[in-house]
């Protein structure tokens, strides 16, 4: 895909959506680092569901500690691997106390040394909670960036090196949200809805499915 091609379907994902935000609850970086490391093979519904009850329980690093691993395990057994999820949880905030402060530190390295805490979640928390151009890439992101061709890659790590490289500066904030909320209700995995897509013309998918009729 040539790089016009590009900054059009950016600008036109802007248009629609000109300040996009995660669909996860949060009202301060903690809150967003939790809710992320808790969204893995959940839906973001069912994690904020869990932490409307948790949060007001305990919203630091200390509170959490002092709820206790089954004391936040009473909060998200409704969401999947609760159990180590739980435990991940406690073990993070203790780093975050002894070695942080209790603050959530705005640094790359330091945040995926925190138990449960990935390369994708430490650049949701970079980029919601402290306005970084990091690019998370989730399984909605590689596969809009595969299928319409923006930012091919055979893995996660790629398509994040390629949409780094490709994004111009002034989109970066703002494109994993885009991509993440087209690939989650227009560009969907088994059936995309190319009949409504807002980039549909300038998508390079050639196997574009319409409805019938």
């Amino acid at each position: 895909m040539n790089k016009e091609k590009r900054r059009q379907i950016l600008e036109r994902l802007r248009d629609d959506n000109p300040n996009p935000e995660t669909e996860l609850e949060f009202s301060n970086p903690y809150e967003l680092l939790v809710a992320v490391a808790l969204s893995a093979q959940a839906t973001d519904v069912s994690v904020n569901k869990a932490t409307r009850t948790l949060f007001p329980a305990a919203n630091t690093p200390q509170a959490m500690l002092d709820l206790g691993v089954d004391g936040v395990k009473q909060h998200i057994k409704t969401i999947g691997l609760y159990n180590t999820k739980a435990e991940n949880v406690i073990k993070a905030a203790r780093i975050l106390v002894e070695e942080h402060g209790g603050e959530v530190p705005e640094d790359l390295d330091a945040l995926v040394r925190l138990p449960g805490v990935g390369r994708k979640t430490a650049n949701v928390v970079l980029n919601c909670a402290f306005g970084w151009p990091t690019i998370a890439v989730d399984t909605h992101i590689f596969r809009v960036s595969n299928r319409t061709k923006f930012a091919m890659g055979k893995n996660v790590d790629q398509v994040e090196e390629k949409l780094l490289k490709v994004v111009p500066a002034e989109f970066k904030v703002d494109v994993h949200h885009w991509l993440i909320l087209h690939g989650r209700y227009t560009c969907l995995a088994r059936k995309p809805r190319c009949g409504s897509c807002l980039i549909e013309d300038l998508c390079e998918f050639k196997e574009k499915v319409y409805p019938e009729g």
